[in-house]
């Protein structure tokens, strides 16, 4: 992974290069960053990187041929992410490292046993995660866990595999003067976790842990607090935007308007143009006449409807339907000025604010919010949307907030 294959963050890839240059780096760093921001894709260059970089800050020019002692120079460390990334592609492990086969570079990921007693550890899906990677660097752990067939099963990182990383990291490295360990989703380490605590606080010699996470409140804090934090951002819409049209050949208004309901979230803006063909429109007029005019009958109709969607294109759909409550503030507050919207959402967006007040927008918006909480975390989906339904009824049809936990 080439810090160009990284979309944005270019605050961030400076700052850890310059963190390297200046000698200011600590032996474990937990990249922390939310879904779609590249936590992850960052973390796999900068590993790279480090497993490319001279094993002192001082290197030998060798003794000189008339008898002169041997010269110690500094090394020039590249200053820009462009420049590291000609630095890489120049060294001869450059290949295995960008293939995910460096013999120094160590992957730990949750996973799931094959059969009843198992005791996985990583390495077991070692080809799986290489395919995963190449293919979907931007992907969620749930998209991991349906990629090595976990249907239900709950992902983990096992004491076994915290045993096995403690021996990988005990032996010497073979080609790189650094052992890298990148440990993805530490939040599925349980209290077994505590077993790498004395491996993190005293490393062996040039060794550097790489965590990279979504929520810092669900690692340990013995852990958490051992760690260096490197705090990516969302992703900006037009950072968004020129990815999907140069890596997706997407037509620019159509990346334009997919990366401004992604929300910084550069995989929900894949997962967005992959079901393009969605009439999510339909779906919300739907939605909103059973909730308002139709009644029960037509609300369990419209339930049923929607929860054969699947998690994915519920949580698509719901972020849809902010999308346009957030066109409808912008129409609201544009006055005379015009207003770059689609023009059937524009017609949709003027049709909301006909119906809700701002302030019942954006309690409305607060409540979608917090269905794609839940159904990332695999609510029933039909209680859900029954709740959320009875929840829409009140904010819009009665005049009233419900502010609830």
């Amino acid at each position: 992974m080439l810090f160009a294959d990284v979309i944005g963050q270019q605050n961030t890839k400076h700052h850890l290069l310059e963190m390297v240059a200046q000698n200011r780096l600590s032996h474990a760093l937990l990249f922390l960053g939310k879904e779609g921001s590249g936590a992850l894709p960052l973390a796999l260059a900068f590993a790279q990187y480090i497993s490319l970089l001279p094993s002192s800050a001082k290197q030998n020019a060798g003794p000189s041929l008339f008898g002169e002692p041997a010269e110690e120079i500094k090394p020039v460390f590249p200053k820009t992410a462009d420049e590291a990334d000609v630095f890489m592609q120049k060294k001869d492990a450059f290949s295995k490292a960008n293939n995910y086969i460096h013999p120094d570079i160590h992957f730990s990921y949750p996973v799931i046993s094959k059969k009843p007693g198992d005791k996985p550890v990583s390495t077991d899906y070692a080809e799986e995660w290489r395919e995963f990677i190449q293919q979907f660097a931007y992907g969620n752990v749930y998209d991991w866990l349906q990629f090595i067939g976990a249907e239900n099963k709950q992902g983990n990182i096992t004491a076994e595999e915290c045993n096995d990383i403690i021996h990988k990291l005990n032996l010497k490295s073979f080609e790189s003067p650094y052992k890298i360990l990148v440990m993805w989703m530490p939040e599925y380490l349980g209290k077994e976790g505590n077993k790498l605590l004395k491996l993190i606080e005293e490393p062996p010699a040039n060794t550097l842990f790489i965590l990279v996470a979504e929520n810092e409140d669900l690692i340990l804090p013995t852990i958490l607090s051992r760690c260096q934090l490197i705090k990516l951002n969302t992703l900006e819409t037009n950072d968004i935007t020129n990815a999907l049209i140069k890596r997706g050949n997407t037509e620019p208004g159509k990346a334009q308007q997919t990366a401004a309901i992604s929300q910084g979230n550069y995989r929900e803006a894949l997962q967005l143009l992959q079901n393009a063909s969605e009439d999510w429109q339909s779906l919300l007029r739907e939605w909103l006449n059973a909730a308002l005019k139709n009644g029960p009958a037509a609300q369990v109709k419209w339930i049923e409807e929607v929860n054969k969607l699947g998690r994915e294109k519920q949580k698509q759909f719901l972020l849809y339907f902010i999308h346009l409550l957030q066109q409808s503030i912008r129409i609201r507050f544009a006055g005379n000025n015009p207003v770059s919207i689609a023009e059937n959402e524009k017609d949709f967006a003027e049709r909301l604010n006909k119906i809700a007040s701002i302030n019942h927008q954006q309690a409305i918006i607060a409540e979608l919010n917090k269905a794609i909480y839940y159904i990332e975390r695999n609510a029933n989906a039909k209680m859900l949307f029954h709740a959320l339904t009875i929840k829409l009824y009140h904010i819009i049809k009665n005049n009233a907030l419900i502010l609830t936990d």
